[in-house]
Formats: C-alpha cells, structure tokens, sequence
C-alpha cells in the first residue's frame, strides 16, 4: 500500500502510470495554459478527481438504496429464512462502504447497508433498531441501483421483541408515575437582549455572523468583542465542525466496518432538523432557516433549523465581605447558537455558547438510538454489553473536530497570532522548593506545524494559548485566548486499523495549521471511498509551516468512549462533550465587573402585570 502525499510528477510523459493505474500527463512545454485540454488530458483529470473519494450519500440515495436491496430475490429468500414475510417491516440503512481493499476503489459509488427489522407494521414510531438481522452481507452499487454482491453466509436467528424497546408517549418503566412534572416557564417581558440583523448578531458586547453549510452544519463567522475604548476586538474569523469519526471496536461482520465519517460521507448540514419550540429551545428563541442545493441540483430549506437564544446559567460570580456581612452577587446569562442532525440512529446537537465573561464554550450533546448487534442464542460478547436476550451495543467512539480559524486581535488584514503550550511543573526540591509545595506554569512556542502536533494532558494541566505578538495588556503581555480541553481520549485501535488511513487526524488532540483557503475538512475534501492514506491534515502538516505571526488555524480533535449501558436503551439520555476558549491576558481586568445585580431585573419583572405576563408565555 502506497502512501500519496505530494502531487503526480511533472516531468512524466503521456505513456507512464501513477497510483492505481492513473496516466500521468503534463501539458507540452509548448501548449499555453488556455489552451483547449485534449481528450487524453481530460481522461487524466477526470481519473484523478475519481481517485480522490466520493462525494456524500444523501437522503434520496437512502430511500433507493432501500428499496433495491428490498425488491432483491435472493434478499427477501434470506427474510423468509428468518421468519419474515412482510418487506415493509424491514429497514435498510445504506452506509458508506469506507475503504477496505480496492475492491471499495471509488471507480463505483458503493453503499454496504444495516439491515433491521420492526416487529409492529402499523406502528410508526416503533423502534425498528431494537431487531437488527445479521448474517446477510450486501453491497449496493448506489449508482446504478443494483445489488452486485450478496451472501447470506450465517444464519443467526432474530432477537425476540424486546418489550422495553420503545420511547414514545405512554409507555412506562414499572409503572412509575410522571405526572408530578410542573410547568417550567421561561419569561423575558421586556424581548431578549441580542439584537439580530440579517446574519449578524449583536449581543452583551459580542458581535458575530450565523452561517450554515450541508456538510458542517452552523458555521460562526467574524466574532469580536466590543471592549470600550478599544472597540470591537476580533477572536476568531471562523468555528464550525469540520468532521466527526464514529469507530466500533468490535471485529466481528458487520459491525468492524462501522467507521462513519458524518461530515465528510454524510453530511451534518443537510441531516439537521427543523426546530421545536419548548422541545428543542426553551425561552425567548430566534431562528435562521438553512438553504443549500440538494442531491438533484435544486434548493433545500430547512426551517428553524439554527435556534439562538439566552439562558440562565447559575452565578457568574460573588463575594460576602465577612466583617461586613455585605455581598456583591452577579448572575450568569449565556447566548446559545445551535442545531440538532441526525445520521441514522443517532442525534448530535452542536452547541456555541458565548458569555458574559467573554468565554466561548463548545459543547456537543449525543443522543438517539444505539446501534445494536444480534447474538445467538446464549452467546456473549466482551466487544459491547448485553441489553436484552440476544441483543448487544457494541463498543464504540464518538471523535468531533473542531476547527477554529483564529483573529486574537487581528484587524483585516493581519496576522500576528502564534500559539504556545501551557504545561504546569512541580519544582524540584531544593533551595527554591524549601516546603515542597513549589509549582509554576512553563510556556513552550510551537514554532512550525510538525511540532504543533499535540495531545492532552491532564497531569500537567495541559493548555494552549493563541497570542497576539503586537498588542499587550496593562503588564505588557501580549494578549490572547486559551484554548482549555474538557474529557478527552486517543483511538483504541492498532495504528494498522484501516479506519485510520482515512483519518490520520485522529492520531493528535491538537494540530495547528498556517491557513490555507482550501484546507477545510480534515480527512480531505471526500473521505467516502478514498483510497489515498492520510489525505488531509495529516499531509498538510507535512509542509512544516511557520506558526510564528501567522493566521493560526486551531483543530482541536476530542472524543467520547462508549461503554454502552442498559440506561443507554432504548434511547440514550444526553451525554456532553466539549471545550472551552477563554480570554488569557485579552483584557486588563474581569470584563465580567459591569454585569447588573439579578435583582434589579426580578423587580421589573414582578412589576409586570399578569395580563401581560400571560401574553408574553403564551407566545413561547
């Protein structure tokens, strides 16, 4: 297996051969580059984009991809095996086929389907993952919509319907009673303190502009913060998530080749949903809706898919002087911009907080359905837990990568941020550590990009700070903003795993980057069926490029175990990850200091009447 990572040789003429049979072709030392490419010359661009990955699956190849496997003869023979008639009972869940060997070489566009089957046809919302059918293997040529292999190669009985695998209304756990739940309201008589302009949005001091993309979802452009006389101060030029890696850990068919790519095979964008009130967002909520061009060249809306809005978050800060008794208490209030998508059976909701402190917090919330293995009968697993007779959720990881195009006080046009790692050191014992108890901060400038590859570590209390190298504060520091990991991990994997060589990335928590315009997505442009090992950040690092007064790109990479637990089913509640970015030096004081007292607000509203009151609930 060869590694690509630089371009096809210049100097070879038309009758040689590069990586998996593409000619390699330059153009005469006499042709003009606007000269009309030959038909030879097209073949080979054509070859080498084909070679580089396939673009996303979307929503309507799911359905046809259903619906081929479905109407296959030797398919609906392998159901019948297994005790079903009823093809509508069935569920196909078309899944990348990733890349394996060259057999899954992107020349056809390849779907390798989960299949599942519900037990109830005139239930809707019955949880059709509760009854996953194992032992048939097919591949799906999504292009031409043909199944072109099949092997029904082991026959493994159906779980039985599991009476605890449904989630809508009215079903109970033990008969447990919930009807003690009071109505919780979230009221703001006087409207909401953000003010909203097209895009932009303006917001106790932060300005920032909504974007959204079908592959990376919320995109937060051009955020500042307005500081007094310094005016508006920028932090970042962009955020969004740039991909998400899903990895399985159990080797058997078919759950090894479970490694979903979600940005870069799917698509966090174009899966997101369309939001609910009091469900989805609780209080005072403005929506965007997301626009972009669907699978057949035409426009998707999706309405209220992007929810902004303010919420309470405990103190932000207070202090009781003890000889006086008097005390200074400020309340914490968050604007939060987010979406929800679903990929299959899972949920993600991808959340921006900003606060009051001029903290920006990114957190992501995982829920949904599990994705569930069969077992024969008494059979048990180590590679996942046992949720019900025959029935296990196999290990797995969820990794999320964060790409961060910093402006720590950069105007336009300027580039003046470098990045330093943080790491907390005991002293040694001796004259300066008299006690013992001697500990400090050591800063280290990561210089170039190959050194930039870094990991956390939470025994140094391991951190990174982006700094403006022209501007100080009030000591003559330079400004800047750290960037502080929340819970984090590295792939339980070998380096062979063969998920790996389209995800390099995965190797670091952290990798910084010198922009580049085209240097987007990680794991490159189409990880789906790319056959190329390390495309993306994992080649570009390679460059070595300065981070000394540069625009400083941020890929912060964390991740999630899986251990399933029977609480996990048969929907799993919210499980968070995240991290933070923090003003380090950026300001001469708490910007936090200026906060008004909770209390004047509660007394405004209890002066509100109720006639207005009701009004105002009434329109959340």
């Amino acid at each position: 297996m060869e590694e690509i990572t630089d371009s096809p040789s210049t100097t070879a003429k038309a009758s040689s051969k590069g990586i998996y049979g593409i000619p390699i072709m330059t153009r005469a030392q006499r042709s003009h580059p606007l000269d009309p490419l030959s038909a030879a010359e097209i073949a080979v661009a054509v070859a080498t984009v084909r070679a580089a990955g396939r673009t996303p699956e979307d929503a309507m190849e799911y359905a046809e991809c259903e619906a081929t496997v479905k109407d296959f003869p030797p398919f609906i023979e392998a159901m019948k095996k297994r005790g079903i008639d009823d093809m509508e009972l069935v569920m196909v869940d078309a899944w990348c086929a990733g890349y394996y060997s060259d057999a899954d070489a992107p020349n056809r566009r390849l779907g390798k389907p989960l299949i599942f089957c519900r037990t109830e046809s005139d239930s809707p919302m019955e949880n059709g993952y509760a009854r996953p059918v194992e032992g048939i293997h097919v591949i799906v040529d999504m292009q031409n919509n043909i199944v072109i292999e099949f092997e029904d190669s082991k026959f493994v009985p159906l779980p039985p319907p599991d009476h605890l695998r449904n989630y809508t209304p009215g079903e109970t756990r033990g008969g447990v009673d919930r009807s003690d739940v009071k109505p919780l309201i979230i009221s703001q008589p006087e409207g909401p303190s953000f003010r909203i302009t097209g895009s932009f949005v303006e917001w106790q001091k932060w300005n920032f502009r909504v974007g959204f993309t079908p592959k990376e979802g919320l995109v937060i452009h051009s955020v500042a913060y307005v500081d007094g006389n310094r005016g508006r101060r920028p932090i970042a030029h962009r955020l969004s998530f740039v991909e998400m890696v899903v990895p399985y850990g159990d080797p058997n068919e078919p759950h090894y080749r479970k490694n979903a790519f979600d940005v870069g095979e799917d698509g966090l964008g174009k899966n997101a949903h369309s939001l609910k009130k009091g469900c989805d967002c609780l209080g005072y909520i403005k929506y965007f809706d997301a626009h972009f061009t669907n699978f057949t060249g035409g426009v998707e809306t999706i309405e209220n898919c992007v929810c902004l809005h303010e919420e309470d978050h405990g103190i932000l800060w207070k202090h009781q002087d003890w000889r006086t008794g008097l005390a200074e208490v400020r309340r914490s209030r968050r604007l939060t911009v987010s979406f929800i998508c679903t990929i299959a059976n899972y949920e993600y909701g991808f959340y921006w907080h900003f606060y009051q402190d001029g903290k920006i917090e990114s957190e992501v919330k995982l829920t949904g359905i599990l994705s569930l293995g069969a077992l024969m009968p008494g059979e048990q697993r180590k590679y996942g837990t046992t949720i019900a007779p025959s029935l296990y959720a196999p290990v797995h990881q969820h990794f999320f990568v964060a790409r961060m195009d910093m402006a720590v006080d950069c105007k336009p046009n300027e580039a003046y941020n470098q990045v330093v790692e943080v790491n907390v050191k005991v002293e040694s014992s001796g004259p300066n550590n008299m006690h013992n108890n001697a500990f400090y901060a050591e800063e280290e400038l990561l210089q170039s990009e190959l050194l930039a590859m870094r990991d956390c570590d939470p025994s140094s209390a391991r951190h990174w700070i982006v700094r403006n190298t022209r501007t100080v504060n009030r000591t003559g520091q330079p400004t800047g903003y750290k960037l502080i990991p929340g819970s984090n991990c590295l792939p339980f994997c070998l380096p062979e795993a063969k998920f790996l060589r389209r995800a390099g990335f995965l190797k670091h928590n952290l990798w910084v980057t010198s922009y580049k315009s085209d240097e987007i997505f990680p794991g490159g442009e189409f990880p789906n069926q790319n056959p190329r090992i390390h495309e993306g950040l994992a080649t570009w690092v390679k460059k070595d490029r300065s981070l000394e007064e540069t625009n400083i790109v941020l890929w912060y990479v964390f991740g999630i175990t899986h251990i399933p637990r029977l609480e996990d089913w048969p929907v799993m509640p919210v499980e968070r990850s995240g991290f933070i970015i923090m003003p380090h030096g950026f300001f001469n004081c708490s910007p936090a200091v200026d906060v008004p007292p909770a209390s004047d607000v509660d007394a405004k509203e209890a002066e509100t009447p109720k006639d207005i009151q009701t009004e105002l609930i009434s329109k959340l």
